[in-house]
């Protein structure tokens, strides 16, 4: 789905390697990984031969599989301007600057040479995960196109994803056959070893390094090569946390910022995916009771019926999978996947509607293609870095490890959250079981004192990142740098969906209007 951000808390992805809300910015000294942790204050000054170094913007070939690209290299946009692409060389490891490096990939849209006013310089977007692919994404992310009346748009694949050191660990029918799987608590645990072992083998060097305070600091590389006095940044779902990150970080050289579909700095991975089952069920919740309102269209008479035969269908297919024309078989696991990924937005909802209407009829195919889409595996069978990266990233940035018996324990109040979604959310907590590298803390910090004004949109209806955590976003930020918007809409993310906030972006954006806090969007 181009132009769909995806999110942090990532439980429900798939069973292996995939964990909620990480954490930077603890005290100096050394993890038992002998990873150097850091502070604001803790990492060295970088060299002049990476700070000054100059780059080779070339027009983009069509993105790889790694970054989940579809074979062909982006267009030109309306007005001509071509997209350009080229690689930004970064530290391997912060505390040791001028030792080995890493390449990040980059992607830009020149500013329109005649636009409503100056050009302001570059716009940084991070469109979530951890794991999209900012340089596959941007060109699919039509909303921004207004925004380059006054700035470059730029994005990346952060460290770890895509072309910039992406994460590898299995093999593309080495995902297939994981993913067709259904294994209890002790089982996944197991699994979840034995890919972190594959992830440790293919891509130990950089995965000490892949946590969310290293992709800051990436950031504020980019400004500077850019150009950049100030880094003007958009983050959507987990960029959002990148963002915070990055405000904490260099709270003096924070720009024009916003960040859209929040996520909770204050919630450790428990807590986190204790909310998004949730959100998940709120959606489902929100998606019923309209279906009920489109007869004909509706396959259920109410949204009663539509909850009692979407559990039957799940506990249909966790007994027996359905078929697919591939030869592939929809797990249950696969068909709440698919459900997850159509709740996104308001405007998949029909689909949805068909979706389910043909798995009652025995037909995996739709939920499968959207479980499939959601895992970052293409129609050639080829997987992208997603799950990869999102699981090393989520890793590095947690130091909770959670066991089967911890899982049991609570999954009782996951079912209680949500009975559609609650158990595998709890599932996938196990997520970096036997993970090799020591994850930091388990929130974020974020408090970014002395910061310029930052617009904090929470979304009522957001399945993925419910809207209380913008409010904690905004809070944690401080007073006067939290500037919080609320909508009362559905779905993950708000920018060029709702009119209001668009308005309110582009003020903020374009014009340097900030809008008055605690303002609300219906």
């Amino acid at each position: 789905m181009p132009g769909s951000p995806t999110l942090r808390t990532t439980s429900l992805l798939s069973a292996s390697l995939l964990l909620a809300l990480g954490a930077t910015a603890c005290g100096p000294g050394k993890d038992d990984t002998g990873r150097e942790k850091s502070s604001p204050s803790a990492a060295a000054a970088l060299p002049a031969s990476l700070t000054s170094q100059k780059l080779n913007w070339q027009p983009c070939p069509a993105p790889s599989a790694a970054q989940g690209g579809e074979g062909k290299a982006p267009g030109k946009l309306p007005d001509g301007t071509a997209w350009e692409c080229t690689i930004l060389k970064a530290p391997l490891d912060y505390a040791k600057p001028a030792g080995d490096t890493i390449d990040l990939a980059m992607i830009r849209a020149k500013a329109k040479a005649k636009g409503s006013g100056k050009r302001i310089g570059s716009l940084l977007f991070n469109f979530g995960g951890p794991g999209a692919s900012g340089v596959a994404t941007l060109p699919g992310y039509p909303p921004a196109q207004s925004l380059r009346t006054r700035y470059d748009l730029v994005s990346f694949d952060p460290r770890g994803v895509g072309d910039s050191a992406g994460v590898k660990c299995l093999s593309d029918k080495e995902w297939d056959e994981q993913r067709a799987k259904t294994l209890d608590l002790a089982g996944t645990a197991e699994q979840n070893k034995k890919t972190a072992a594959a992830c440790k083998k293919h891509s130990g060097k950089v995965l000490p390094h892949v946590g969310t305070e290293s992709a800051a600091r990436d950031m504020d590389l980019m400004r500077q090569v850019l150009g950049d006095a100030k880094l003007n940044y958009f983050g959507i779902s987990y960029g959002t946390e990148l963002g915070g990150v990055y405000a904490h970080l260099f709270p003096k050289n924070v720009g024009r910022t916003v960040l859209d579909a929040v996520v909770d700095p204050t919630q450790d991975p428990v807590q986190a995916s204790l909310g998004q089952a949730k959100g998940f069920q709120l959606a489902l919740d929100n998606y019923l009771a309209h279906c009920a309102k489109t007869p004909g269209a509706c396959p259920y008479q109410n949204p009663e019926d539509g909850r009692r035969r979407i559990t039957a269908l799940l506990a249909k297919t966790g007994k027996q999978p359905l078929p697919t024309k591939s030869g592939r078989k929809l797990t249950q696991e696969q068909a709440v996947m698919g459900i997850v990924a159509m709740l996104y937005s308001k405007e998949t909802w029909p689909a949805l509607s068909v979706s389910l209407s043909d798995a009652e009829q025995g037909s995996g195919d739709n939920l499968l293609l959207m479980a499939d889409s959601y895992s970052g595996r293409d129609d050639k069978g080829r997987y992208n870095t997603m799950q990869a990266a999102n699981g090393a990233i989520s890793c590095a940035d947690t130091k909770q490890r959670i066991t089967p018996e911890d899982v049991q324990a609570r999954l009782p109040e996951f079912r209680k959250a949500s009975p559609v979604f609650g158990e595998l959310t709890a599932k996938g907590l196990l997520g970096c079981t036997g993970w090799p590298v020591t994850g930091t803390s388990d929130t974020p910090e974020v408090s970014a004192p002395g910061a310029a004004p930052i617009v904090v949109i929470g979304n009522a209806g957001d399945p993925a990142t419910p809207v209380a955590g913008a409010r904690k976003m905004a809070d944690k930020l401080g007073k006067s740098v939290g500037v919080l918007l609320t909508v009362k809409g559905e779905g993950h993310g708000t920018y060029g969906v709702n009119q209001c906030a668009t308005k309110a972006v582009n003020g903020h954006l374009l014009d340097g209007k900030v809008p008055t806090d605690g303002t609300v969007c219906s």
